[in-house]
């Protein structure tokens, strides 16, 4: 294996870049994170309106997430490499129909993420914004979803690391990511699939339980500072208070 990595190091990292289009471990990564990144504005969009007051935009969106929940990445993928062609009149590269594919599918997953980050905030705090006078929409934007996203973060490094072992799916289309290089890397060895396709799970353990030990640590984060008592200043402990 050793004399494999030293040979194929580089087409695995980044495929045939800079002499062609950009490959591999890279490409895996840089699309992961672009889904994740474009997703997460309609994951928070589809999220508020799954828990919006007005059943005309509650009941659509929840069936829209309901559907998308229920199909196959692979579906969708599929839609997107053909139907898209046809509706559009325009054929997209295999990057940016992974893309399209993997920030709706993403999007409807996040927006589950959100409403669970949205119903953990006490009730008494939307209640306290709209005493203060605030409308619902500020209220969601000002006083409850910044408190949902600090809670939804451990949420949302694991669907990064889901995101990353969907990008394997590229393969049916002819996405070079990382897996299809480790398939051409075997077509050209051959004799050495096992070792092709071991360095390949490595490489996918070693990257998603990095990441699943980094959504430990902020979930244990967050659990201890929630749980960690107020602090009362100095004044106003009648322990430490003089006056009192």
């Amino acid at each position: 294996m050793i004399d494999l990595i030293h040979t194929y190091w580089l087409y695995f990292l980044v495929g045939q870049y800079p002499n062609g289009p950009l490959g591999g471990l890279a490409l895996t990564v840089l699309l992961a994170s672009l889904a994740l990144l474009l997703a997460l504005p309609l994951g928070i969009a589809l999220g508020l309106a799954r828990v919006s007051p007005y059943r005309a935009l509650r009941w659509p969106v929840t069936a829209a997430v309901f559907v998308v929940r229920g199909t196959s990445l692979l579906m969708v993928i599929f839609w997107a490499y053909f139907f898209l062609p046809t509706v559009t009149g325009h054929k997209t590269d295999q990057f940016s129909t992974m893309l399209i594919a993997l920030v709706l599918f993403d999007g409807v997953y996040l927006a589950e993420i959100v409403r669970a980050g949205i119903r953990g905030v006490p009730k008494g705090q939307f209640e306290s914004a709209r005493a203060l006078g605030l409308g619902y929409g500020r209220a969601m934007r000002l006083v409850i979803l910044p408190q949902a996203l600090r809670s939804m973060l451990p949420s949302l490094v694991n669907q990064f690391i889901a995101t990353i072992k969907e990008t394997s799916l590229g393969y049916i289309i002819g996405l070079t990511e990382v897996s299809f290089i480790a398939a051409q890397i075997n077509t050209q060895v051959f004799t050495h699939a096992t070792q092709v396709y071991l360095l390949l799970a490595l490489t996918y353990f070693v990257l998603c339980y990095s990441l699943s030990r980094v959504a430990y640590l902020l979930d244990k984060r967050l659990n201890r500072r929630a749980a960690a008592p107020a602090r009362v200043p100095l004044s106003m402990d009648p322990a430490t208070n003089p006056a009192a």
